[in-house]
Protein backbone atom coordinates (compact mmCIF):
# COMPACT_ATOMS: atom_id res chain seq x y z
CA UNK A 1 0.00 0.00 0.00
CA UNK A 2 1.87 3.08 -0.75
CA UNK A 3 2.47 6.17 1.53
CA UNK A 4 -0.81 8.01 0.47
CA UNK A 5 -3.34 5.70 0.60
CA UNK A 6 -3.59 5.00 4.55
CA UNK A 7 -5.03 1.97 5.99
CA UNK A 8 -8.41 1.11 6.95
CA UNK A 9 -9.62 2.41 9.99
CA UNK A 10 -11.42 0.17 12.41
CA UNK A 11 -15.03 1.28 12.99
CA UNK A 12 -15.87 0.15 16.27
CA UNK A 13 -18.87 1.02 18.44
CA UNK A 14 -19.05 5.14 19.61
CA UNK A 15 -17.34 5.45 23.26
CA UNK A 16 -19.75 7.51 24.73
CA UNK A 17 -24.12 8.01 23.14
CA UNK A 18 -25.61 11.60 22.54
CA UNK A 19 -29.43 11.91 23.65
CA UNK A 20 -31.91 12.00 20.69
CA UNK A 21 -32.06 15.92 21.83
CA UNK A 22 -28.54 16.56 21.31
CA UNK A 23 -27.76 13.80 18.63
CA UNK A 24 -29.61 16.83 15.99
CA UNK A 25 -27.16 19.29 17.42
CA UNK A 26 -23.55 16.79 17.97
CA UNK A 27 -23.72 15.19 15.50
CA UNK A 28 -24.02 17.78 11.92
CA UNK A 29 -22.72 17.49 8.23
CA UNK A 30 -20.23 19.43 9.57
CA UNK A 31 -18.80 16.10 11.46
CA UNK A 32 -15.26 14.84 9.66
CA UNK A 33 -14.24 11.38 8.46
CA UNK A 34 -12.40 10.41 11.69
CA UNK A 35 -15.67 11.44 13.69
CA UNK A 36 -17.46 8.35 12.56
CA UNK A 37 -14.06 6.56 12.07
CA UNK A 38 -14.42 6.04 7.96
CA UNK A 39 -10.91 5.53 6.60
CA UNK A 40 -9.80 7.87 3.87
CA UNK A 41 -8.36 5.10 1.44
CA UNK A 42 -10.29 4.28 -1.63
CA UNK A 43 -12.58 1.42 -2.03
CA UNK A 44 -10.53 -1.97 -1.49
CA UNK A 45 -11.84 -5.29 -3.16
CA UNK A 46 -14.61 -7.19 -2.58
CA UNK A 47 -16.78 -9.77 -3.08
CA UNK A 48 -20.38 -9.52 -4.34
CA UNK A 49 -23.16 -8.36 -2.42
CA UNK A 50 -24.68 -10.05 0.06
CA UNK A 51 -27.16 -12.53 -1.09
CA UNK A 52 -30.97 -11.79 -1.55
CA UNK A 53 -31.96 -14.56 0.88
CA UNK A 54 -32.62 -11.79 4.09
CA UNK A 55 -34.82 -12.07 6.70
CA UNK A 56 -38.45 -10.89 7.05
CA UNK A 57 -38.21 -7.09 7.32
CA UNK A 58 -37.42 -6.24 11.05
CA UNK A 59 -37.06 -2.53 12.99
CA UNK A 60 -33.53 -0.87 11.95
CA UNK A 61 -31.00 -1.17 14.34
CA UNK A 62 -26.84 0.22 13.67
CA UNK A 63 -24.84 -2.93 12.77
CA UNK A 64 -21.93 -2.51 16.00
CA UNK A 65 -18.68 -3.49 14.93
CA UNK A 66 -18.69 -3.73 11.23
CA UNK A 67 -15.53 -2.11 9.79
CA UNK A 68 -14.96 -0.26 5.97
CA UNK A 69 -13.99 2.76 4.12
CA UNK A 70 -15.27 5.06 2.56
CA UNK A 71 -17.81 3.97 0.80
CA UNK A 72 -18.51 4.44 -3.32
CA UNK A 73 -21.69 6.30 -3.45
CA UNK A 74 -24.15 5.24 -6.23
CA UNK A 75 -27.26 7.51 -5.98
CA UNK A 76 -30.39 6.50 -8.06
CA UNK A 77 -33.06 8.74 -8.95
CA UNK A 78 -36.20 7.50 -10.61
CA UNK A 79 -38.60 9.98 -12.51
CA UNK A 80 -42.36 10.69 -10.84
CA UNK A 81 -42.10 7.54 -9.45
CA UNK A 82 -45.07 7.00 -7.00
CA UNK A 83 -44.91 5.74 -3.04
CA UNK A 84 -46.07 2.67 -3.96
CA UNK A 85 -45.36 2.11 -7.23
CA UNK A 86 -42.77 -0.78 -6.34
CA UNK A 87 -43.95 -4.19 -5.22
CA UNK A 88 -42.51 -3.48 -1.69
CA UNK A 89 -44.36 -0.86 -1.36
CA UNK A 90 -47.71 -1.99 -2.26
CA UNK A 91 -48.15 -1.80 -6.02
CA UNK A 92 -50.80 -4.80 -6.91
CA UNK A 93 -49.95 -5.17 -10.26
CA UNK A 94 -46.21 -4.15 -10.70
CA UNK A 95 -43.75 -6.18 -10.15
CA UNK A 96 -40.03 -4.74 -9.30
CA UNK A 97 -37.46 -7.65 -7.85
CA UNK A 98 -34.43 -6.15 -8.37
CA UNK A 99 -35.39 -3.08 -6.04
CA UNK A 100 -37.44 -5.11 -3.78
CA UNK A 101 -34.52 -7.31 -3.55
CA UNK A 102 -31.91 -4.23 -2.96
CA UNK A 103 -34.43 -3.32 -0.41
CA UNK A 104 -34.19 -6.69 1.80
CA UNK A 105 -30.43 -6.13 1.64
CA UNK A 106 -30.48 -3.39 3.66
CA UNK A 107 -33.03 -0.62 4.58
CA UNK A 108 -36.64 0.50 3.35
CA UNK A 109 -37.76 3.89 4.67
CA UNK A 110 -41.33 4.35 4.81
CA UNK A 111 -41.59 7.97 5.57
CA UNK A 112 -39.08 8.98 3.07
CA UNK A 113 -39.86 12.84 1.29
CA UNK A 114 -38.20 14.56 -1.96
CA UNK A 115 -37.36 18.05 -1.19
CA UNK A 116 -39.82 19.28 -3.43
CA UNK A 117 -43.16 18.03 -5.30
CA UNK A 118 -41.51 18.38 -8.69
CA UNK A 119 -38.25 17.40 -10.62
CA UNK A 120 -35.87 20.73 -10.35
CA UNK A 121 -36.04 22.13 -7.16
CA UNK A 122 -36.03 18.42 -5.64
CA UNK A 123 -32.87 17.66 -7.30
CA UNK A 124 -31.65 21.52 -6.27
CA UNK A 125 -32.09 20.34 -2.19
CA UNK A 126 -30.31 17.25 -3.08
CA UNK A 127 -27.33 18.99 -5.08
CA UNK A 128 -26.78 21.95 -2.49
CA UNK A 129 -28.79 20.29 0.89
CA UNK A 130 -30.92 23.13 0.87
CA UNK A 131 -34.01 24.10 0.94
CA UNK A 132 -34.54 25.03 -2.57
CA UNK A 133 -35.78 28.67 -1.91
CA UNK A 134 -32.59 29.62 -0.69
CA UNK A 135 -31.35 29.44 -4.54
CA UNK A 136 -32.82 31.46 -7.42
CA UNK A 137 -33.02 28.87 -9.52
CA UNK A 138 -34.72 26.31 -6.44
CA UNK A 139 -37.80 28.93 -6.88
CA UNK A 140 -38.76 27.89 -10.53
CA UNK A 141 -41.36 24.68 -10.05
CA UNK A 142 -39.76 23.48 -12.22
CA UNK A 143 -36.92 24.97 -14.29
CA UNK A 144 -38.57 25.46 -17.88
CA UNK A 145 -36.28 27.80 -19.17
CA UNK A 146 -32.74 28.86 -19.70
CA UNK A 147 -33.42 32.08 -17.63
CA UNK A 148 -32.35 30.39 -13.94
CA UNK A 149 -30.26 27.69 -12.81
CA UNK A 150 -28.00 26.13 -9.91
CA UNK A 151 -25.05 28.99 -9.90
CA UNK A 152 -21.88 27.17 -10.39
CA UNK A 153 -20.43 29.26 -7.67
CA UNK A 154 -22.52 27.38 -4.99
CA UNK A 155 -20.83 24.39 -3.41
CA UNK A 156 -22.52 21.05 -4.13
CA UNK A 157 -22.65 17.61 -3.17
CA UNK A 158 -20.05 16.65 -6.25
CA UNK A 159 -17.97 19.77 -5.88
CA UNK A 160 -17.69 19.04 -2.17
CA UNK A 161 -17.10 15.24 -2.35
CA UNK A 162 -14.39 15.72 -4.93
CA UNK A 163 -12.56 17.85 -2.17
CA UNK A 164 -12.46 15.26 -0.42
CA UNK A 165 -10.96 13.04 -2.99
CA UNK A 166 -13.97 11.77 -5.03
CA UNK A 167 -14.48 10.98 -8.35
CA UNK A 168 -17.70 12.29 -9.18
CA UNK A 169 -19.92 11.76 -12.33
CA UNK A 170 -23.76 12.65 -12.86
CA UNK A 171 -25.43 10.37 -15.98
CA UNK A 172 -28.99 10.79 -16.65
CA UNK A 173 -31.55 14.10 -16.11
CA UNK A 174 -29.84 17.13 -14.87
CA UNK A 175 -32.56 19.91 -14.81
CA UNK A 176 -30.58 22.50 -12.97
CA UNK A 177 -29.97 24.88 -15.98
CA UNK A 178 -28.85 25.10 -19.31
CA UNK A 179 -25.71 25.65 -21.28
CA UNK A 180 -23.78 27.26 -21.53
CA UNK A 181 -23.93 28.78 -18.11
CA UNK A 182 -25.13 26.01 -15.89
CA UNK A 183 -24.06 22.30 -16.42
CA UNK A 184 -22.59 19.76 -13.66
CA UNK A 185 -19.51 20.09 -14.94
CA UNK A 186 -19.29 23.40 -13.83
CA UNK A 187 -20.78 22.35 -10.61
CA UNK A 188 -18.49 19.32 -9.29
CA UNK A 189 -18.91 16.29 -11.49
CA UNK A 190 -16.37 15.55 -13.16
CA UNK A 191 -18.20 13.66 -15.88
CA UNK A 192 -21.55 14.23 -17.37
CA UNK A 193 -23.55 12.18 -20.11
CA UNK A 194 -27.37 13.27 -20.32
CA UNK A 195 -29.97 15.60 -20.97
CA UNK A 196 -30.32 18.85 -19.80
CA UNK A 197 -34.04 19.39 -19.58
CA UNK A 198 -36.97 18.16 -17.47
CA UNK A 199 -38.23 15.76 -20.48
CA UNK A 200 -37.21 14.22 -23.83
CA UNK A 201 -38.91 11.90 -26.05
CA UNK A 202 -36.83 8.33 -25.25
CA UNK A 203 -35.84 7.62 -28.93
CA UNK A 204 -35.16 11.59 -30.34
CA UNK A 205 -33.80 12.76 -27.22
CA UNK A 206 -35.83 15.76 -28.12
CA UNK A 207 -36.99 17.94 -25.71
CA UNK A 208 -40.07 20.63 -24.60
CA UNK A 209 -38.80 23.00 -27.27
CA UNK A 210 -37.99 20.66 -29.93
CA UNK A 211 -34.31 20.69 -29.38
CA UNK A 212 -32.16 17.91 -29.22
CA UNK A 213 -31.14 16.95 -25.56
CA UNK A 214 -28.87 13.94 -25.11
CA UNK A 215 -25.06 15.60 -24.59
CA UNK A 216 -21.48 13.91 -23.18
CA UNK A 217 -19.77 17.02 -20.95
CA UNK A 218 -21.12 20.07 -22.93
CA UNK A 219 -21.04 18.98 -26.66
CA UNK A 220 -24.22 17.11 -28.04
CA UNK A 221 -24.07 13.06 -28.54
CA UNK A 222 -25.88 10.85 -31.21
CA UNK A 223 -27.59 8.32 -30.24
CA UNK A 224 -31.12 7.65 -31.26
CA UNK A 225 -31.81 4.07 -28.97
CA UNK A 226 -34.11 3.69 -26.19
CA UNK A 227 -32.80 6.57 -23.39
CA UNK A 228 -33.22 4.23 -20.25
CA UNK A 229 -31.02 1.53 -22.61
CA UNK A 230 -28.15 4.14 -22.78
CA UNK A 231 -28.16 5.39 -19.55
CA UNK A 232 -28.21 1.94 -18.41
CA UNK A 233 -24.93 1.00 -20.69
CA UNK A 234 -23.31 4.17 -19.22
CA UNK A 235 -24.05 3.47 -15.78
CA UNK A 236 -22.48 -0.28 -16.15
CA UNK A 237 -19.21 0.93 -17.87
CA UNK A 238 -18.91 3.73 -15.20
CA UNK A 239 -18.96 1.07 -11.96
CA UNK A 240 -17.20 -1.39 -13.61
CA UNK A 241 -14.09 1.12 -14.41
CA UNK A 242 -10.57 0.07 -12.22
CA UNK A 243 -11.04 3.32 -10.13
CA UNK A 244 -8.21 4.71 -8.12
CA UNK A 245 -10.37 6.20 -5.59
CA UNK A 246 -13.90 6.41 -4.47
CA UNK A 247 -16.27 7.64 -6.51
CA UNK A 248 -20.43 9.06 -6.45
CA UNK A 249 -22.12 8.53 -9.40
CA UNK A 250 -25.72 10.33 -9.72
CA UNK A 251 -27.57 8.06 -11.60
CA UNK A 252 -31.22 9.79 -13.00
CA UNK A 253 -33.25 8.26 -14.94
CA UNK A 254 -36.19 9.57 -16.96
CA UNK A 255 -38.47 6.65 -16.16
CA UNK A 256 -41.25 6.53 -15.62
CA UNK A 257 -41.55 10.48 -16.37
CA UNK A 258 -43.65 11.16 -19.44
CA UNK A 259 -44.40 10.76 -22.64
CA UNK A 260 -45.52 7.22 -21.54
CA UNK A 261 -43.30 4.71 -24.34
CA UNK A 262 -41.93 1.80 -23.55
CA UNK A 263 -38.63 0.33 -25.05
CA UNK A 264 -39.97 -0.68 -29.00
CA UNK A 265 -42.90 1.64 -28.77
CA UNK A 266 -41.53 3.58 -32.30
CA UNK A 267 -44.87 4.09 -33.78
CA UNK A 268 -46.05 6.20 -30.69
CA UNK A 269 -42.51 7.81 -30.88
CA UNK A 270 -42.72 8.79 -34.41
CA UNK A 271 -45.61 10.47 -33.84
CA UNK A 272 -45.03 12.61 -30.90
CA UNK A 273 -42.04 13.53 -32.72
CA UNK A 274 -44.03 14.46 -35.59
CA UNK A 275 -46.19 16.83 -33.32
CA UNK A 276 -43.29 18.31 -31.30
CA UNK A 277 -41.34 19.55 -35.13
CA UNK A 278 -45.17 20.83 -35.98
CA UNK A 279 -44.83 23.43 -32.93
CA UNK A 280 -47.20 21.62 -30.26
CA UNK A 281 -45.47 22.29 -26.93
CA UNK A 282 -47.46 20.02 -24.93
CA UNK A 283 -46.63 16.97 -27.09
CA UNK A 284 -43.98 15.39 -24.81
CA UNK A 285 -46.65 15.91 -21.97
CA UNK A 286 -48.34 13.01 -23.49
CA UNK A 287 -52.14 14.22 -22.54
CA UNK A 288 -53.59 11.97 -25.04
CA UNK A 289 -51.49 9.23 -24.38
CA UNK A 290 -50.09 6.45 -21.66
CA UNK A 291 -52.71 3.78 -19.84
CA UNK A 292 -51.69 1.81 -16.57
CA UNK A 293 -50.38 -0.90 -18.70
CA UNK A 294 -47.88 0.86 -20.31
CA UNK A 295 -47.03 2.64 -17.40
CA UNK A 296 -46.45 -0.64 -15.64
CA UNK A 297 -44.30 -1.48 -18.82
CA UNK A 298 -42.03 1.63 -17.66
CA UNK A 299 -41.74 1.32 -13.85
CA UNK A 300 -40.18 -2.73 -14.69
CA UNK A 301 -38.25 -1.38 -17.16
CA UNK A 302 -36.81 0.50 -14.64
CA UNK A 303 -36.32 -2.06 -12.28
CA UNK A 304 -34.49 -4.18 -14.76
CA UNK A 305 -32.32 -1.21 -15.63
CA UNK A 306 -31.47 -0.82 -11.93
CA UNK A 307 -30.61 -4.59 -11.54
CA UNK A 308 -28.40 -4.21 -14.88
CA UNK A 309 -26.27 -1.51 -13.12
CA UNK A 310 -26.10 -3.93 -9.95
CA UNK A 311 -24.98 -6.63 -11.44
CA UNK A 312 -22.64 -4.43 -13.56
CA UNK A 313 -21.25 -3.62 -9.37
CA UNK A 314 -21.31 -7.15 -8.52
CA UNK A 315 -18.86 -7.78 -11.60
CA UNK A 316 -16.87 -5.08 -10.19
CA UNK A 317 -15.82 -6.43 -6.98
CA UNK A 318 -16.98 -3.34 -5.17
CA UNK A 319 -20.72 -4.05 -4.06
CA UNK A 320 -19.11 -4.37 -0.76
CA UNK A 321 -18.11 -0.88 0.05
CA UNK A 322 -20.62 0.90 -2.40
CA UNK A 323 -23.27 2.66 -0.27
CA UNK A 324 -26.21 2.38 -3.00
CA UNK A 325 -29.23 4.36 -2.32
CA UNK A 326 -32.57 4.44 -4.84
CA UNK A 327 -35.39 6.87 -4.54
CA UNK A 328 -37.74 8.98 -6.66
CA UNK A 329 -37.52 12.81 -6.98
CA UNK A 330 -41.14 13.11 -5.81
CA UNK A 331 -44.44 11.86 -6.26
CA UNK A 332 -46.16 10.13 -8.99
CA UNK A 333 -48.31 11.22 -12.15
CA UNK A 334 -51.82 10.42 -13.05
CA UNK A 335 -50.88 6.34 -13.77
CA UNK A 336 -48.89 5.90 -10.31
CA UNK A 337 -50.00 3.70 -7.57
CA UNK A 338 -50.20 6.33 -4.80
CA UNK A 339 -53.03 4.63 -1.96
CA UNK A 340 -53.57 5.08 0.83
CA UNK A 341 -51.77 8.59 0.23
CA UNK A 342 -53.89 11.41 -1.19
CA UNK A 343 -52.39 13.85 -4.05
CA UNK A 344 -50.01 13.22 -6.58
CA UNK A 345 -46.34 15.32 -8.22
CA UNK A 346 -47.06 18.95 -7.42
CA UNK A 347 -48.89 19.33 -4.31
CA UNK A 348 -47.59 18.80 -0.21
CA UNK A 349 -49.93 16.51 0.30
CA UNK A 350 -48.61 12.76 1.01
CA UNK A 351 -48.88 11.35 -2.58
CA UNK A 352 -46.85 14.37 -3.73
CA UNK A 353 -43.72 14.46 -1.47
CA UNK A 354 -43.80 10.57 -0.23
CA UNK A 355 -41.41 9.02 -1.72
CA UNK A 356 -40.27 4.84 -1.91
CA UNK A 357 -36.08 4.87 -0.91
CA UNK A 358 -33.93 1.77 -0.10
CA UNK A 359 -30.80 1.83 1.19
CA UNK A 360 -27.83 -1.05 0.36
CA UNK A 361 -24.10 -0.48 2.24
CA UNK A 362 -23.20 -4.49 3.29
CA UNK A 363 -20.28 -3.48 4.97
CA UNK A 364 -21.87 -1.39 7.28
CA UNK A 365 -25.55 -1.89 7.33
CA UNK A 366 -27.68 -5.47 8.00
CA UNK A 367 -30.10 -6.89 5.16
CA UNK A 368 -33.72 -7.17 6.10
CA UNK A 369 -34.98 -4.03 8.27
CA UNK A 370 -37.47 -1.10 7.52
CA UNK A 371 -37.03 2.00 9.18
CA UNK A 372 -39.95 4.56 10.00
CA UNK A 373 -37.83 7.49 10.76
CA UNK A 374 -38.84 11.29 8.60
CA UNK A 375 -35.97 11.83 6.24
CA UNK A 376 -36.05 14.55 3.02
CA UNK A 377 -33.50 14.91 0.37
CA UNK A 378 -31.81 17.60 2.18
CA UNK A 379 -30.57 14.92 4.77
CA UNK A 380 -28.70 12.65 2.27
CA UNK A 381 -26.59 15.32 1.32
CA UNK A 382 -25.73 15.89 4.74
CA UNK A 383 -25.39 12.15 5.37
CA UNK A 384 -23.61 11.30 2.34
CA UNK A 385 -20.91 14.43 3.10
CA UNK A 386 -20.31 13.30 6.43
CA UNK A 387 -19.56 9.33 5.10
CA UNK A 388 -17.47 10.93 2.35
CA UNK A 389 -15.72 12.59 5.42
CA UNK A 390 -16.57 16.19 3.14
CA UNK A 391 -17.33 19.01 5.36
CA UNK A 392 -19.70 21.64 4.33
CA UNK A 393 -18.86 25.35 3.55
CA UNK A 394 -20.01 27.37 6.79
CA UNK A 395 -21.30 30.11 3.91
CA UNK A 396 -24.11 28.05 2.55
CA UNK A 397 -25.10 26.06 6.11
CA UNK A 398 -27.23 22.64 5.16
CA UNK A 399 -30.70 22.44 6.03
CA UNK A 400 -30.66 18.34 6.07
CA UNK A 401 -29.02 16.27 8.79
CA UNK A 402 -26.96 14.10 8.59
CA UNK A 403 -28.46 10.64 9.60
CA UNK A 404 -24.52 8.84 9.82
CA UNK A 405 -24.91 8.49 13.57
CA UNK A 406 -28.66 6.89 13.54
CA UNK A 407 -27.33 4.75 10.59
CA UNK A 408 -24.03 3.36 12.23
CA UNK A 409 -24.15 3.81 15.96
CA UNK A 410 -28.16 3.66 16.49
CA UNK A 411 -27.87 7.75 16.98
CA UNK A 412 -31.41 9.16 16.94
CA UNK A 413 -32.18 12.25 15.71
CA UNK A 414 -33.90 14.40 17.91
CA UNK A 415 -36.61 16.66 17.44
CA UNK A 416 -37.29 18.19 14.06
CA UNK A 417 -39.14 19.73 11.48
CA UNK A 418 -39.47 18.97 8.08
CA UNK A 419 -40.12 21.91 5.75
CA UNK A 420 -41.66 22.45 2.51
CA UNK A 421 -42.87 25.36 0.64
CA UNK A 422 -44.07 25.27 -3.36
CA UNK A 423 -47.04 27.90 -4.81
CA UNK A 424 -50.11 28.27 -3.04
CA UNK A 425 -49.43 25.27 -0.87
CA UNK A 426 -46.90 25.18 2.48
CA UNK A 427 -45.95 21.74 4.77
CA UNK A 428 -44.30 20.94 7.73
CA UNK A 429 -44.05 17.85 9.42
CA UNK A 430 -42.90 16.93 12.94
CA UNK A 431 -42.78 13.12 14.30
CA UNK A 432 -46.04 12.10 13.62
CA UNK A 433 -47.96 15.34 12.93
CA UNK A 434 -48.09 17.41 9.95
CA UNK A 435 -49.35 21.06 9.45
CA UNK A 436 -50.75 21.50 5.83
CA UNK A 437 -52.30 24.28 3.67
CA UNK A 438 -53.17 24.04 0.29
CA UNK A 439 -54.34 26.72 -2.83
CA UNK A 440 -58.30 26.41 -0.49
CA UNK A 441 -55.80 28.72 2.21
CA UNK A 442 -57.03 26.78 5.50
CA UNK A 443 -54.88 25.51 7.58
CA UNK A 444 -54.83 21.92 8.90
CA UNK A 445 -53.64 19.19 10.82
CA UNK A 446 -52.63 15.63 10.30
CA UNK A 447 -51.94 13.17 12.68
CA UNK A 448 -49.87 10.51 10.04
CA UNK A 449 -48.99 7.73 12.00
CA UNK A 450 -53.72 6.73 12.48
CA UNK A 451 -54.06 8.94 9.21
CA UNK A 452 -51.77 8.75 6.15
CA UNK A 453 -54.34 9.55 3.72
CA UNK A 454 -54.62 13.24 5.60
CA UNK A 455 -59.00 13.10 6.20
CA UNK A 456 -58.96 13.63 9.40
CA UNK A 457 -58.48 17.15 10.24
CA UNK A 458 -56.94 17.59 13.73
CA UNK A 459 -57.03 21.45 13.58
CA UNK A 460 -59.70 22.34 15.88
CA UNK A 461 -58.79 19.37 18.17
CA UNK A 462 -55.10 20.68 18.60
CA UNK A 463 -55.26 24.03 18.26
CA UNK A 464 -52.19 25.14 20.11
CA UNK A 465 -50.15 22.08 18.24
CA UNK A 466 -51.19 23.90 15.01
CA UNK A 467 -50.10 27.64 16.13
CA UNK A 468 -46.74 26.13 16.71
CA UNK A 469 -46.16 24.25 13.94
CA UNK A 470 -47.40 27.31 11.74
CA UNK A 471 -45.74 29.53 13.63
CA UNK A 472 -42.16 27.05 12.84
CA UNK A 473 -42.96 27.12 9.15
CA UNK A 474 -43.31 30.99 8.92
CA UNK A 475 -39.78 31.43 10.50
CA UNK A 476 -38.26 29.38 8.27
CA UNK A 477 -40.36 30.87 5.38
CA UNK A 478 -38.93 34.39 6.48
CA UNK A 479 -35.49 32.94 5.92
CA UNK A 480 -36.17 31.86 1.97
CA UNK A 481 -36.20 33.99 -1.37
CA UNK A 482 -39.82 35.13 -2.35
CA UNK A 483 -41.68 34.00 -5.21
CA UNK A 484 -41.13 36.74 -7.78
CA UNK A 485 -44.59 37.33 -8.33
CA UNK A 486 -45.59 36.68 -4.18
CA UNK A 487 -44.93 33.94 -2.00
CA UNK A 488 -46.71 30.57 -0.92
Amino acid sequence: MSADQPNTSSLGDSSSSLTRRAFGTAVGATAATAAIGLSAAGPAAAGPAAPVTAPRERPFRAARGKHSRRPNILFILGDDLGWADLSSYGAPDIRTPHLDRLGRQGVRFTDAYSGSATCSPTRFSLYTGRYPGRTKGGLAEPIADRSVGLEPTHPTLASLLRGAGYSTALIGKWHCGYLPDYSPTKSGWDEFFGNFGGALEYYSKLGLGGEYDLYEGDATYKDLRYYTRILTERASEYVQRDHDKPWLLNLNFTTPHWPWIADGDTEESAEIVRRIKAGDRRALQHGDGGSLQKYKEMVEDLDRSVGEVLKALDRSGRAEDTLVFFASDNGGERFSYNWPLAGNKGSLQEGGIRVPAVLRWPARIDAGQVSGLPVFSPDWTATLLELGGARPDPAYPLDGTSLAGYLLRDEEPGERDLFWRVRGERALRRGEWKYYRGKGGTDQLFRLSHDQREQADRAAAEPELLAGLRASWERTNAQLLPYPTGGA
